[in-house]
């Protein structure tokens, strides 16, 4: 089946049997590779997107159900060259080690950020609890979300 799918503003197609999952598309028809393929279970948030403007894990959504809809991926949150301030916020706090669960941690943040400008701490980690990190203890992840906030 052929979908429509309006990722990060733009209008894009792509060929999907009708089982395939909207990660797969984005990262292996569509050319959006920001999205992380970890678990395939929606336990770890790597692959976290917006539909319609809703975080979801993007292993979880058939590519089917986004056909018509609008996708962001952590590559749309930045504007040209220019990082979104949660991207660099998670540079400059050092948020980053191997960098897998960081394209997910983002867009959960972008996400929170939007609904709540100041989050608590509790917040932050209600926020972020649908995303793993083998690397970190979440105290540079946890740093950085602040840093976004204008909290550091």
């Amino acid at each position: 089946m052929r979908i429509t799918v309006r990722i990060n503003g733009d209008e894009h197609q792509a060929d999907c049997w009708e089982g395939e999952s909207l990660l797969f598309a984005l990262r292996e028809k569509l050319g959006f590779p920001g999205s992380k393929n970890a678990c395939e279970q929606g336990e770890c948030g790597s692959c976290s997107v917006l539909l319609d403007g809703a975080l979801v894990c993007a292993c979880l959504v058939l590519a089917a159900q986004a056909d018509g809809h609008d996708v962001t991926t952590v590559e749309g949150l930045a504007e040209g060259e220019t990082l979104h301030a949660v991207q660099q916020a998670f540079v400059d706090a050092g948020a980053v080690q191997c960098g897998f669960c960081t394209p997910g941690l983002v867009v959960a943040t972008a996400d929170l950020l939007q609904r709540n400008a100041s989050p608590s701490d509790d917040e932050i980690r209600e926020a972020l609890s649908g995303n793993l990190c083998r690397c970190t203890g979440y105290a540079k992840i946890f740093d950085a979300v602040r840093l976004a906030a204008g909290k550091a």
